[in-house]
This record gives structure tokens, sequence and C-alpha cells, in this order.
């Protein structure tokens, strides 16, 4: 026999209009209840008709999340927990890659649109017609869209300024910065600013490659840097898999770390690399997840959000700074 949404209540023990507000997606139901509801669904194994419930909403329960690339730590992770905080809503995600090909994001946009997909996570290199962009709902991390689109950031500038501080505090006398422009408008850019900011409060030279990049570009970037300025003692990396090739080019260079270069990363990452204690600024990767999605699920139900939101880095020391 089927099972029913009377079936689900009384598994949970709450009425049946507590399991419709759940299955609806509705505010008024707390945390601790909508978790046991949806705990019950997956024991029971129940299953709403869903191209009627899709009629009746219409909603189809999907959202997308969009990223340059999916072989990639920060990517990665972050498509882990996006997809676990939609779950906790009723939502299924598809996980699209479309580093080199626009057409992917442009093809999602054109699905909200026709209502074949409710929302979608955009973290892209690419700049989209606002208009378009405007009629659906669409959330961004870091990137910025214009006053309708929504976007979660860490706090790019703070960080980054705490972290060459740190270096020149510690002996670091010609600063250099590595990193990877963005196409569209980008906090990322803050780490720039927040560069040049503090090398002209303490009169140093400029050192910096930033360059608009592919994944897979870093070892050009990086041969880029060091063949410039091949005399600093301290370098902020802007960038997980930057960093891991900046460090293993210096270490091939004779360059002895921390005690005559000096690191920092943005991003703290490396559990899976061999190079896992690099001082780093290590973002709150499932805060940012989770937030992107509730922000998202308000944009589908068209209630009010904030247009930026700033979560706080953590500033770990590592085995690369003295």
């Amino acid at each position: 026999m089927e099972t029913t949404i009377k079936d689900v209540a009384k598994y949970a023990g709450v009425g049946v209009g507590t399991v419709s507000r759940v299955i609806n997606n509705e505010k008024a139901v707390g945390e601790k209840t909508r978790k046991k509801v949806l705990e019950a669904m997956k024991a029971l194994n129940y299953s709403r008709n869903n191209m009627a419930f899709k009629l009746r909403k219409n909603e189809t329960r999907i959202i997308a999340l969009l990223v340059p690339i999916i072989n990639h730590p920060f990517f990665a992770k972050l498509a882990y927990y996006v997809e676990d905080e939609a779950g906790k809503f009723g939502y299924s995600v598809i996980l699209v890659s479309s580093q080199q090909r626009v057409e992917k994001e442009t093809e999602i946009i054109t699905k909200i649109m026709h209502r074949e997909v409710d929302g979608a996570v955009f973290v892209t290199h690419y700049m989209h017609e606002e208009e378009d962009l405007n009629k659906c709902p669409i959330v961004s991390i870091d990137r910025t869209f214009g006053d309708n689109i929504p976007y979660v950031t860490s706090d790019n500038y703070d960080a980054t300024k705490k972290a060459l501080k740190y270096m020149i505090e510690r002996g670091a006398k010609r600063v250099g910065f590595i990193g990877s422009k963005p196409l569209v408008n980008s906090e990322v850019l803050e780490r720039e600013r927040a560069y040049l900011d503090v090398m002209a409060e303490y009169n140093m030279p400029i050192c910096m490659v930033n360059e608009v990049m592919q994944h897979g570009d870093e070892k050009v970037v990086v041969a880029d840097f060091l063949e410039k300025y091949a005399d600093v003692d301290g370098v902020f990396v802007s960038g997980y898999t930057l960093s891991q090739v900046f460090y293993e080019a210096a270490i091939k260079l004779g360059r002895k770390i921390p005690d005559d270069l000096q690191i920092v990363s943005y991003d703290g990452i490396f559990k899976q690399w061999s190079m896992s204690n690099m001082t780093s600024v290590e973002q709150p990767i499932e805060e940012m997840a989770r937030e992107v999605v509730r922000l998202l699920i308000k944009k589908i139900h068209n209630e009010e959000t904030s247009q930026r939101t700033v979560l706080n880095t953590q500033f770990v020391l590592g085995a690369t700074t003295k």
C-alpha cells in the first residue's frame, strides 16, 4: 500500500497540516519539526506525485548550482553543502560545470524562465544580461550582478589586509600578490584593492600578477610572477590552486619557506594536499553554501532578501609564515 501524508504525520508525531507545510516549504514550521518530518518521509519512502505538485504549485523542486569546474576542492565542498542544505527544504540540485561554455549557463537561465528549474546559485566567470537575470530566482557567491541579485561573500578586503600586515610585521620587506582576476564584477577584486592599499600605507613597491585566467593556467601565471619578482620575501596568493602551484615552484627554486619567503593563501582548504600546514585565510564554505541556498529559496517564493551578505573568515596560522 502506498504511503500517505497521514502515515508520515503519524510517524513524525505531528499533524497532517504540519507535514503539508513542510512539503510546501512554508515558513511556519520550526527547524526541529521540519527535520522530524523529513526524516519520517525518508524512513517511510514517501514520495508525493511530483507532476501533480508541479502543476499545483508551479514548482519543480529543482535548483541548479553553476560552478566553473567540479574537480576543485572549494567548489566540491561548496556543492556538498549546497546539496545538503537544499535537501532540508525538499529540493534536488543539478550541478553544472560551465568553464569555457557560457552556453551552459544561458541554458539554465532559459530553463528557469520556462519553469523547468526553480532557481540557481551562480558561481560564474561570465556576465549575462541583467534584464534576463532579474526575471529569474538567482543568488550568487562573490559575483555581483545588480541590485536585484543577492550574493554571499566573505570579508575579502579586511582579511587580505590582515594577512599582508601579518607578514610585514614579521619582517617581510618586499611583498607580492598573485591572483586570478575575474571577468565579472566580484568581491574577489577586493583582495587586490587591499593589497594596493597596504603597499601604499607602508610605502612598498607593487609586485603583482593578477591576470584573467582559466583554471589550469596556474603554472603559467606563477612562472610569470617568479620571473618578474624573484626577490620577494612575502607573497599573498589569492586561491587554493595558485597557492599549491606557487609553493611547489618556490621550493624547486630553492626558496626557504618561511625563512626567506613567507606565503599566505586565501581559501584555506589544504587538507587534501601534502602542504596542509599553510598559513591561510579560511573561508566559511559550509556557512556560505547554506546561506546561499536559504536566500535562493526566499527568492523562489518572492520573499524579501538582503542584497549582500558578508561572512567572516578565519586567519589560520601555519608553517609558511614566521
